[in-house]
């Protein structure tokens, strides 16, 4: 038979085993050891202070919780699941360590406060983490950029070649992406750690507890205005899993392009032997299966903001057993968020791009119709008589089986006699790429820019 409960005090009967099973949390919850324990070490140190314990008392349970986390750390911790979370076990064993001190830690809070606190630290450091691999991300787009300011590609909207543009331009996209996704996280960070000890169960408390100590000592940012919003607030979570859900839909948008850059029919990249498989039976192939990997994990992160939606859209005040399913949606999110920028980043740093055929494919789409109509409004020619001329240049073109460069002068003149000999400059695509000068257009100087004002934020 388990041992009597730690809350089991009016109960006759002891709990269910299939019960504790199905309740139990530790066999998850166990990884925010290192987060109940610098919040107990806080909250001991905090009663001494206002005098709620003894000093001594304080000091055992510090020493008593360092104990801990090294047994834990070394292996030697023995897990219960009948003492169902991470904070129950913890407690459990400073007692057997340190005797009565152990059992006056808590003192002055609940499971609900306790559990709001690590969780948010949990959250926070995650989090922060995540930042850390979108910075790496980041980088590794800035170098690839730099390298390619000059190298052209054909850029498309609808999937269909539009204008030419600066591969660094096309990298540098994506590092924007990221660095709002960073932007958002440190935002997210701000709200998140944020201490609700003081809060007990619901109501507060009637020991004299100073919350704000406690924050500063585990680097919050203040502490919760209303006892009964801390408990059963779990917005910062929400807010972390949308965050993430951002970062894998950043992620998977440059893996669907790099899937489909890899196709022989396009043949932008070499995709590097470490980030792809072969096939069983096929010997030519080299699948992109980390990046449909990668895209394929979007579904759960958005999932697990989901989850955690339709838990708490219908939870009454204040907390209830339901805010348990927090938390493992949330560390597999955790778990693929950073997996998913680490190899984002490996994979970067070790793509190599075939630049001669992003070129050869250039003069196939007709990618510079845009220089043509702005050279004949440059003649004078309204715009949208000047679209209307340059379509039937594409037309002509597309006849003859040739690019709208490839047009001879007599039959340019069949569309416009404004068009003269030279057309043929303006038509050139790394000067239809040099002349978007605008910021934050496609020319080099607007790339060299961008990768200037990315490297020093990044420093």
């Amino acid at each position: 038979m388990a041992e009597k409960k730690m809350w089991g005090g009016r109960f006759r009967q002891k709990t269910a085993a299939r019960v504790e099973e199905y309740t139990q949390s530790v066999s998850y919850d166990r990884l925010m050891y290192r987060q109940d324990i610098a919040g107990s070490m806080a909250h001991a140190r905090m009663l001494a202070r206002q005098g709620v314990i003894s000093a001594q008392d304080a000091e055992q349970i510090v020493d008593g919780l360092e104990r801990i986390r090294q047994e834990i750390e070394s292996g030697q911790f023995v897990w219960r699941a009948e003492l169902e979370d991470v904070h129950m076990n913890i407690e459990s064993r400073l007692s057997e360590l340190v005797g009565d001190a152990g059992k006056r830690l808590h003192t002055g809070r609940s499971r609900n406060d306790q559990v709001a606190l690590d969780f948010r630290l949990y959250v926070s450091d995650a989090v922060r983490e995540w930042q850390e691999l979108v910075r790496g991300v980041i980088a590794e787009l800035v170098k690839q950029a730099e390298q390619h300011v000059d190298t052209l590609l054909p850029g498309c909207t609808h999937m269909q070649p539009a204008q030419p543009v600066s591969l660094g331009h096309h990298l540098l996209a994506y590092a924007w992406m990221l660095r709002r996704d960073y932007d958002r996280l440190a935002d997210c960070d701000r709200r998140t750690r944020v201490c609700p000890l003081g809060a007990a169960a619901l109501a507060g408390t009637t020991y004299p507890l100073d919350p704000a100590s406690v924050a500063e000592e585990l680097g919050m940012h203040g502490t919760f205005r209303n006892s009964m919003d801390a408990v059963s607030d779990r917005d910062f979570a929400l807010e972390a899993l949308f965050c993430a859900s951002l970062i894998m839909a950043h992620l998977s948008r440059f893996c669907e392009e790099m899937i489909i850059w890899a196709n022989p029919n396009f043949g932008y990249i070499y995709l590097p032997d470490a980030y792809a498989t072969g096939s069983s039976i096929m010997p030519q192939k080299k699948n992109p299966d980390v990046a449909e990997i990668m895209r394929g994990k979007v579904g759960r992160v958005y999932g697990a903001l989901m989850t955690l939606l339709t838990t708490v859209k219908g939870l009454p005040m204040t907390y209830n057993r339901d805010l348990q399913e927090d938390k493992e949606p949330f560390m597999d999110t955790d778990r693929t968020v950073s997996a998913s920028l680490s190899l984002m980043a490996g994979m970067l740093s070790e793509l190599r791009f075939n630049t001669g055929r992003m070129a050869s494919v250039l003069r196939s789409g007709f990618l510079n119709a845009t220089e043509l109509a702005d050279y004949l409004v440059g003649k004078g020619i309204p715009f949208r008589e000047a679209h209307h001329l340059t379509g039937a240049a594409v037309a002509l073109a597309e006849d003859r089986g040739k690019p709208l460069e490839d047009l001879t002068m007599d039959e340019f003149r069949t569309i416009s006699e404004c068009i003269d000999d030279d057309v043929y400059a303006v038509l050139a695509y790394d000067a239809a790429v040099a002349r978007r000068r605008t910021q934050g257009g496609t020319g080099p100087d607007s790339v060299r820019a961008q990768i200037a004002e990315l490297a020093d934020w990044l420093e």
